[in-house]
């Protein structure tokens, strides 16, 4: 491979901190990068042949779909920033202009209401575990958390606050890069953590941290770890761990797979946000978005209330129509029904 090349990576091993794996990624890119140049050295191609060389070359040749022709142009820009702004050898950056490929936006998989509320009658509650996890399962559908937060929830991340004359909880999760918000708790999950917390069961198990709190939601068994060593910080859960609770009750409990998804109950809490028009500001802080657009999306799966409102208010379910006796006969209770 060019020598200009490979030092690019090391460059970006050694300053940037590149995981092994991008390397790796970025190293076969290169390679095919190098393969279109056919000898041509790279220091003389301008923006238009990178256009070509990542539209194209990869749609055509490669038969790349725009996904996945998104890495290149990150490689290839990558590469062109560091001749240029940290080798000096271009006048000017020529793939600074190169577009990512447009993604189509896709709606993500919402767990249904019906099926939260299944979910949470399936832990066993006489027995620890089950309080556990339900007051897991009641932070993840009632507080929109990530998992990941989730897991590395202390009890120190629990406050309490005066609101209106009745103590309320409110969690502070630790999520993507590390940025915290707080997030009031509702009543529900308010009480199962409150039960959990009481539990003579958890009051038995050792799970102090080196900074002195206590680690939030603790597993019973590690099979991996020796019992001597099994406290504090080894008690916590991992998120595979608590996605493996998630879906172990929620098959139990016969709702469908691709809902069973953590992810699946944080868009459910950003959805019910929007269907109770909530105001867009709120819902990005409550959902711990950097970017408004990410908030926006659930705008566009809130449509429950609007169908219920717009089958209410328009005029044409304020007139007689031709399917007007059809509707009426369908939406008719049957006899006996409650």
């Amino acid at each position: 491979m060019n020598r200009l090349m490979e030092e690019f990576l090391l460059f970006k091993a050694d300053n940037k901190g590149l995981a092994d794996r991008s390397i790796r990624a970025y190293r076969d890119i290169l390679q095919r990068y190098e393969d279109w140049l056919a000898g041509r050295d790279p220091l003389t191609i301008d923006g238009d042949q990178l256009l070509a060389f990542t539209g194209p070359y990869l749609h055509k040749a490669l038969n790349l779909a725009p996904v996945s022709r998104t890495p290149y142009v990150a490689c290839i820009r990558e590469l062109y920033r560091y001749l240029w702004s940290v080798r000096k050898m271009l006048p000017r950056d020529p793939a600074a202009s190169i577009p990512y490929p447009r993604k189509p936006r896709k709606l993500p998989t919402v767990m249904e209401l019906s099926n939260a509320e299944r979910l949470m009658w399936a832990p066993d509650f006489n027995r620890f575990e089950g309080v556990r996890d339900a007051a897991m399962l009641a932070v993840l559908i009632g507080c929109g958390v990530r998992i990941s937060g989730l897991v590395r929830l202390n009890e120190g991340h629990l406050t309490t606050q005066n609101i209106d004359g009745e103590t309320r909880m409110a969690i502070r999760p630790t999520e993507k890069g590390d940025k915290d918000r707080l997030i009031p708790v509702p009543r529900e999950a308010d009480l199962l953590l409150r039960v959990y917390l009481e539990h003579p069961g958890l009051a038995e198990i050792d799970r102090g941290t080196e900074d002195g709190d206590q680690v939030l939601f603790v597993t019973t068994r590690n099979r991996r770890c020796p019992a001597h060593e099994y406290y504090g910080e080894r008690r916590r859960f991992s998120t595979r761990g608590a996605f493996a609770m998630l879906r172990r009750h929620g098959l139990a409990a016969g709702i469908p797979a691709p809902q069973l998804h953590p992810h699946a109950l944080r868009h459910l809490y950003g959805t019910e946000l929007a269907e109770e028009a909530v105001d867009v500001l709120e819902r990005q802080q409550l959902m711990g978005h950097a970017d408004p657009k990410s908030t926006s999306i659930y705008t566009h799966l809130a449509i429950r209330k609007l169908t219920g409102s717009v089958d209410k208010a328009n005029p044409l379910g304020k007139v007689s129509t031709p399917v007007s006796q059809l509707l009426g006969e369908m939406t008719r209770k049957p006899t006996g029904a409650r």
